[in-house]
């Protein structure tokens, strides 16, 4: 397939260009939010201050990663990238158990109901009201292009295994891209091994926040399955030795097409347009001067436009 699915509709993965493969530029109010205020990305005057800045930096997509009945607001959304010129790719899926109360339906539905529900967010539209009452409302303008899963720092459950095989099942299905959230870049190879066994095209699947593994030599296991993985620690690292760019000088001359770069931005307090350092615009202002420090600027065109457009464009559906 050749398209990329973003808020505002389906385009050619060509028109792509410099791309933020892991953000989070809304999250309305949820469950998530009232645990952690700072999460909080719903001021759309604040929200489209800060992406018109990245826009004059030409970026051109942002993967948002906030799933289902996690802060999701499609109508915001599309809203922000129709006045910034931003495209946004919305996902379906689940995040960490965390992020929902107990008596969450998740942790009822079967397989089959989720794969259903998923499906119908990416064919059908993203619930305007994202599953918070008993109305649904989906609008087909406002389509999801990614499914999205998390796990923790211990082996998976059997709820979490439900999950990776309802989110398999929607990827061959509709042919949409996987992005997975690991915690400290922990399990990543078992994410993989799975995402193997169970099917997956791993051309189109990424995992998330790999560099905050401090083994280089566990990432390297991970990409030889065939996986990419993400990295957007760069800017977090307090200390002179940045783990971020160091896993980036190990492994990208061996793995140039298998890595991609975000922000990972989730608090507001990261952003300049709410107070907060270092801003967004980090990733194409600091982050390029630190690659071509390291002689790493020639990989600049693959993290940011080359990779991105393989890993989030569709694949053929299984069943077409």
């Amino acid at each position: 397939m050749n398209f990329i699915r973003t808020i505002l509709g389906d385009i050619p993965k060509e028109q792509i260009g410099l791309t933020y493969s892991h953000e989070h530029v809304v999250i309305d109010h949820c469950f998530a939010t009232d645990i952690h205020p700072e999460f909080l990305l719903n001021d759309f005057e604040k929200l489209k201050e800060e992406l018109l800045e990245l826009k004059k930096l030409e970026l051109s997509l942002m993967i948002d990663t906030m799933p289902v009945n996690a802060g999701r607001n499609p109508v915001l959304s599309a809203k922000l990238s129709k006045e910034t010129g931003i495209h946004l790719i919305v996902p379906t899926g689940i995040h960490q158990e965390k992020y929902y109360p107990r008596n969450h339906w998740r942790f009822q539905y079967s397989e089959d109901q989720l794969s259903d529900l998923f499906i119908a967010d990416i064919e059908k539209g993203i619930d305007r009201y994202d599953y918070n009452g008993p109305i649904v409302e989906r609008n087909p303008s406002h389509r999801a292009g990614m499914i999205k899963l998390a796990t923790n720092e211990e082996p998976f459950s059997a709820h979490q295994e439900l999950i990776f095989r309802a989110v398999v099942n929607v990827h061959l299905h509709s042919g949409a891209p996987i992005l997975t959230h690991t915690t400290n870049g922990t399990f990543a190879l078992e994410q993989a091994l799975f995402f193997e066994k169970l099917g997956a095209n791993l051309d189109h699947v990424v995992l998330s926040h790999v560099d905050r593994n401090p083994d280089s030599r566990y990432i390297e296991q991970v990409l030889d399955t065939g996986v990419s993985v993400e990295f957007d620690s760069a800017f977090r690292w307090k200390t002179p030795e940045n783990q971020t760019y160091t896993h980036l000088e190990t492994l990208l001359s061996k793995y140039p097409h298998q890595i991609v770069v975000g922000m990972d931005a989730a608090r507001n307090s990261y952003w300049k347009s709410y107070g907060g350092k270092p801003g967004l615009d980090y990733l194409l202002t600091t982050f390029p001067k630190e690659l071509k420090k390291r002689n790493l600027e020639d990989f600049y065109d693959l993290l940011f436009i080359q990779n991105p457009r393989r890993i989030f464009s569709f694949i053929q559906p299984q069943n077409s």
